[in-house]
């Protein structure tokens, strides 16, 4: 059997296993949404780090995720590429609970808004960015198998080839082998409800806009393929696999009494709305992202955006475990920080489902009073930077309302004139800020891993949810965009903020 090669060659990157030797760093199987974003993240860390895809080229066939929510948006700005997706997309008020729209254009964010563009553009882009950072990857080729020791694991892959890397993640979906391989357990509701997805041809005028019965939900839209865009409750759950072109038809003369003369599928897909989310999102050196930790009904579209999420958030952590600078306990604050965060995306779109379900009067009439509620503007605001992923605060230890959240990105006056603050951030280091008078800041055994400025803010600071808080002295921000540390000139707490997320202070 020929050996298969990489598409690319990384460079100049660092861990205990290098290319050219059969294997890497880090190998991620799957090189959807959430393994293209902790591919760049780990490559702007300088690790070597090589993704497995079974598809040919990263062509969708369908139309999947159809969006960018605020804090995805915010990620990617933080990362210097978020003009890349604005410039192909549509700005929308994306965010919404139960067929209710939420407007966050209120909300404290530069990004106050959601980016309509779907899946299959999403990954392109994602996928440029990261050939431009020289990651390699293993096309037309998945992960079968693999075998963890003390110091690494060995990955085999369809083709025949056996790889060898520090860590593997697994990113490769809901139905992820290497989720099952690794035996961590998949917990939560099965199906009771199955919908079919769909772009077609109608030869008949369609029934454009959403609908309700005592099946379930529909709609018939116009997709940006100029085709129908297609969404219909089944009638029962007994079929499974994959659908073809007799279940849609079925399914349309069932809530329309005709198919509208359909043909010329372009795909068609079937989901459900299964709950489930990993009991660990890590065993030893494998790790769980994206789909393959947590599955969940599309309605909200949170599900690409939560695993584009997870790899920010892994992504800097596992760059300093394989680079030696912090210990293997700091991989455990990922599962303490997003398995939460994914545990409430799935009670938010289980709600969701429950409200929309039938169209019953009781439920008809609890679906209006929780839209006369989203009318009111604390309700409106609280839900819309939950749904848009503005809100999130992981455990960073008690005190200032920033710890934990976002950093706002802030309009600054530094040394050199003016900077935003997400350009601090476009290399995915730390970043220590000093808003009082011009002091340094004792990090000297961190300044390979930690960027320390001065600067000054003439403004509010506003947090979506919260509301105005008090202007901090200092903080220190992570490669994520979080606050780990807020202080004053005492500078108390600081070398415990920085040794726990930054690693033990380097020898002089």
């Amino acid at each position: 059997m020929p050996v298969l090669l990489p598409t690319s060659r990384s460079r100049g990157r660092t861990g205990a296993t290098r290319a050219g030797t059969g294997g890497h760093a880090v190998i991620i199987a799957g090189g959807g949404p959430t393994g293209l974003m902790l591919a760049a993240e780990l490559a702007l860390a300088q690790v070597d780090v090589a993704i497995v895809e079974r598809r040919a080229d990263h062509a969708l066939v369908g139309t999947r995720a159809g969006g960018l929510h605020a804090r995805s948006i915010e990620i990617l700005d933080q990362r210097g590429v978020a003009d890349r997706f604005l410039r192909e997309g549509q700005i929308a008020q994306l965010a919404g609970f139960a067929w209710t729209r939420l407007d966050i254009s209120d909300l404290p964010t530069r990004h106050a808004y959601g980016l309509a563009l779907r899946q299959n553009h999403i990954e392109r882009i994602l996928a440029d960015w990261v050939a431009e950072l020289a990651v390699p990857i293993y096309r037309s080729t998945e992960v079968t198998g693999f075998a963890q020791d003390e110091a690494g694991v060995d990955v085999t892959l369809s083709s025949g080839q056996a790889l060898r890397a520090d860590y593997l993640v697994g990113c490769d979906g809901g139905r992820s082998l290497v989720r099952k391989a690794a035996g961590i357990d998949f917990a939560g509701s099965d199906p009771t409800l199955s919908n079919l997805m769909a772009e077609v041809e109608m030869s008949q005028e369609p029934a454009w806009g959403l609908r309700q019965d005592a099946l379930g939900f529909h709609g018939l839209s116009k997709a940006e393929s100029g085709r129908v865009l297609v969404v219909v409750t089944e009638a029962t759950l007994a079929r499974t696999g994959e659908p073809g072109l007799r279940d849609l038809s079925e399914a349309l003369v069932a809530v329309y009494r005709t198919d509208f003369d359909l043909k010329n599928p372009a795909w068609i897909s079937r989901f459900t709305d299964a709950a489930r989310q990993a009991a660990s999102y890590r065993k030893g050196r494998v790790l769980l992202a994206g789909d393959a930790a947590h599955i969940h009904h599309s309605v909200g579209g949170q599900g690409l955006n939560t695993g584009v999420q997870d790899a920010v958030n892994l992504g800097w952590k596992l760059a300093q475990v394989v680079k030696g600078i912090s210990p293997q306990n700091l991989l455990d604050t990922y599962h303490a920080e997003r398995h939460p965060v994914a545990a409430r995306v799935l009670r938010n779109t289980r709600a969701q489902i429950a409200l929309l379900r039938r169209a019953e009067d009781g439920l008809n009439a609890a679906r209006d009073i929780v839209s006369e509620l989203l009318a009111m503007d604390e309700p409106r605001k609280h839900l819309g930077a939950t749904m848009s992923g503005l809100d999130i605060r992981y455990d960073c230890g008690e005190g200032h309302p920033l710890l934990g959240r976002r950093m706002p990105d802030l309009d600054l006056i530094v040394d050199d004139g003016p900077a935003r603050l997400f350009t601090l951030l476009h290399g995915a280091r730390g970043v220590l800020i000093n808003f009082g008078e011009a002091q340094n800041f004792d990090i000297a055994p961190w300044t390979n891993r930690i960027s320390a400025i001065n600067a000054s803010y003439d403004g509010a600071w506003e947090l979506p949810a919260i509301g105005e808080v008090s202007a901090p002295d200092a903080v220190l921000v992570r490669p994520d965009g979080h606050v780990a540390w807020v202080g004053d000139k005492s500078e108390s707490g600081l070398t415990e903020a920085m040794t726990t997320w930054f690693g033990p202070a380097a020898a002089a």
